[in-house]
């Protein structure tokens, strides 16, 4: 973080700062990095207590201070931490937030720092971490780790940026109904990507247009020299550019009309080769990341740095550098007797779980057999039981070999494979539990079979994944 003394951040924060016995005055510097999570707390940083559903931030208070925090940010007074610096407020997380818009506002307005935002119903932190390795090379470049795209996770980012970055990458989730508006009015985007409208939380937000409503939320507020870097393939987003505020609208993806675009597509069990091409530039990509729908992800990661001013030379690079999406994201496991394990359950959309299932079917090797082991797709509403519906058919389309479903969640996938007819009771498999699907997968597992685990995250099964992959390893 920028150096801000006790008053400056106070003052961000419309706190009262109390100064107790620390002998610190209000004019001492603190640039160490900002916490929720007192275990992450280094020496010099700040704790911000927050209240959480289970828990509360300020029992762990004195574990922040133990790890070297220099200052706490609290919704209450703790006289038996007097010996610490206190900013007290109204709402912890609403101060997280107004640190992060002054400290972002005070670097991006000396000019050498560029933001870029990113959100999309799916592809988010795949496009977040190749738009990260493009321009890591080029400059101090700040981007979330795992998805911090939410209330905290957001602000915890962009509170990293220093006086020398020169560029803050920002995933921008829907948690809530206005939560892209609230996350753009803190980081102020000067590239503003949609990569995709899909069901993804559908259920919370009157359906598919409703998330659009909330998805444009990126590009309304753009700076007039600012550039709308839109997906031309999906309808939803294209629309998109009649209602931002940039200057421009830049347009990637592998229909009639994008200025980047993708051609001679190659899928592998490797990775997929394509030819990348920009505005007055082409160059072949041998991209590792597994997974035909993640070439949509690196268009928009390619079209974000064309847009800042990256080169094709410094592209490439950054996109074959990253060999894989990120933990629990079409992760390659196994290996013994040509058994491969795809681990993609880290989180589930109609529009992911099609995309997998895709990939599952164009991984089938000689002599092996493609085999889906699917969890619950979370968030969806009144639209989960058609859309688990819909799975079941597309496995079947699809001439997957074999289905295993696991928890209630999902259970309809299995009826609606079974209600097409030509799968068998051997063929679609129905379990309680992670430890059943395990040991089914197991006896089920031949030599050089393919195995997609899918499901979100709420189902638990990208730790089924990991435990087929060490079994098969």
């Amino acid at each position: 973080m920028i150096a801000l003394t006790l008053t400056e951040i106070a003052d961000a924060v419309s706190g009262s700062l109390h100064l107790g016995e620390s002998g610190a005055d209000a004019s001492r510097t603190v640039s160490g990095l900002a916490a929720t999570d007192s275990r992450e707390v280094a020496p010099g940083g700040i704790f911000f207590a927050k209240r959480g559903e289970a828990t509360d931030g300020h029992l762990f208070a004195p574990q922040a201070v133990e790890n070297g925090a220099a200052v706490l940010v609290v919704e209450r007074e703790l006289p038996e931490l007097a010996t610490v610096p206190q900013i007290v407020v109204a709402d912890v997380v609403d101060a997280l937030a107004a640190l992060a818009t002054e400290v972002v506002a005070r670097v991006h307005a000396k000019g050498a720092l560029q933001v870029v935002g990113i959100t999309g119903s799916n592809g988010k932190t795949t496009t977040k971490n190749l738009l990260a390795s493009i321009l890591g090379p080029l400059g101090e470049t700040v981007a979330p780790r795992e998805s911090f795209n939410n209330e905290v996770g957001a602000p915890l980012t962009m509170l990293r940026v220093t006086e020398s970055t020169r560029f803050l990458v920002s995933e921008m989730g829907l948690y809530a109904p206005g939560a892209i508006a609230r996350l753009v009015e803190i980081g102020k985007p000067d590239i503003g990507v949609v990569l995709k409208v899909g069901l993804a939380h559908a259920g919370g937000y009157g359906g598919i247009d409703g998330v659009a409503a909330e998805k444009s939320e990126m590009v309304k507020h753009l700076p007039g020299d600012g550039i709308a870097v839109l997906n031309i393939d999906d309808r939803r987003v294209a629309a998109m550019a009649e209602q931002t505020t940039a200057g421009q609208v830049l347009w990637f993806g592998l229909g009639q009309g994008a200025q980047v675009t993708a051609r001679d597509i190659v899928v592998t069990a490797e990775g997929t080769s394509f030819t990348l091409v920009l505005p007055g530039a082409e160059a072949s990509v041998a991209f590792k990341v597994l997974g035909e729908h993640h070439v949509m992800n690196a268009l928009a990661a390619a079209a974000a740095a064309h847009a800042i001013g990256v080169g094709i030379d410094d592209i490439v690079p950054g996109l074959e550098a990253l060999t894989r999406a990120e933990r629990w994201r079409m992760e390659v496991l196994g290996g013994r007797d040509g058994i491969t394990v795809i681990n993609d359950a880290y989180n589930a959309s109609p529009d992911s779980m099609a995309a997998a299932l895709r990939t599952l079917a164009k991984l089938k090797r000689p002599g092996g057999r493609t085999i889906a082991v699917v969890g619950e797709m979370a968030e969806l509403g009144e639209f989960s039981g058609e859309e688990h519906d819909k799975v079941g058919l597309d496995v079947v389309v699809l001439g997957i070999d074999r289905l295993v479903v696991v928890g209630e969640g999902a259970r309809r996938v299995h009826v609606s494979a079974m209600r097409e007819g030509t799968f068998f009771s051997d063929e679609s498999q129905y379990v309680e539990t992670i430890d059943e699907a395990f040991e089914l997968v197991r006896e089920l597992a031949r030599p050089n079979d393919t195995i997609l685990v899918k499901s979100s995250k709420v189902a638990g099964l990208r730790f089924l994944g990991d435990r087929l992959g060490e079994s098969f390893s």
